[in-house]
């Protein structure tokens, strides 16, 4: 895992910043709803159908991830922007507890440190596949696709921030994703069938929950919201 190149970026999904939470509070075991749950197929449906849809996506998000051998947890807070046109553009904008911005465009990343004034820069064109995965599972991935690469079972039903949301639990079939994560829980609300909480499990145990809050849709995002705002003097360095 030590040859991933956005290990530096703690808080970020996976090893990305995707480090993965020992005990997140608020994650308790999914539960069946007094009303039943939904038909999985009926579930699947309505997420494709979602899926098939979004064109933009902004949201508020809430990283919390905990290494367990140390025991350490943290938690990183900011937003999410999201476009799907010609190609997909993601920009997360960390706010606190230390501000820093990562986009994700043409098959490269940058990472902006605003208390160093430095963008480091990545390719990751031999990664674009998982990245965008990682960051966007259950976000605009038709359940086809989702089944290329991963198991799907339909663990039960949860309230959550004041939302009814199906539990879908994802095992993955790929290797290359499998060395990374041991399965995936995804709580889906059923009022807009996006996701409004994702839990990521590593193989060593270490996990990450990312929550979404003031999810907006398919609103008109301009270029310019895919660009970082540096301070004059940022210096840019190539990682890779």
């Amino acid at each position: 895992m030590s040859s991933w190149p956005f290990r530096p970026v703690a808080g970020f999904l996976l090893t990305v910043a995707f480090s993965l939470l020992a005990a997140v509070p608020g994650s308790p075991a999914p539960r069946h709803h007094k009303h039943g749950v939904a038909p999985f197929a009926e579930i699947l449906s309505r997420m494709n159908d979602s899926a098939k849809h979004l064109k933009s996506l902004t949201s508020n998000l809430e990283y919390t991830t905990v290494t367990v051998l140390v025991d350490d947890k943290s938690t990183q807070y900011g937003e999410l922007f999201f476009r799907k046109d010609k190609r997909t553009e993601i920009l997360i904008k960390f706010e606190k507890p230390d501000p820093k911005v990562i986009l994700f465009k043409r098959n490269k990343a940058e990472v902006y440190n605003p208390k160093i004034n430095q963008i480091q820069e990545y390719d990751v064109e031999p990664r674009s596949e998982l990245v965008q995965q990682f960051l966007l599972l259950g976000f605009g991935t038709e359940v086809a696709e989702l089944k290329k690469s991963y198991d799907l079972r339909l663990v039960g039903e949860e309230e959550i921030q004041d939302d009814t949301a199906a539990v879908v639990e994802l095992t993955p079939l790929r290797k290359d994703i499998a060395g990374q994560l041991t399965k995936v829980e995804l709580w889906i609300s059923e009022d807009s069938w996006l996701p409004v909480q994702q839990k990521f499990f590593q193989p060593g145990g270490d996990y990450l929950v990312a929550r979404y809050s003031g999810t907006k849709v398919n609103r008109e995002l301009p270029a310019s919201t895919f660009q970082i705002e540096v301070a004059a003097g940022a210096k840019r360095v190539r990682m890779n």
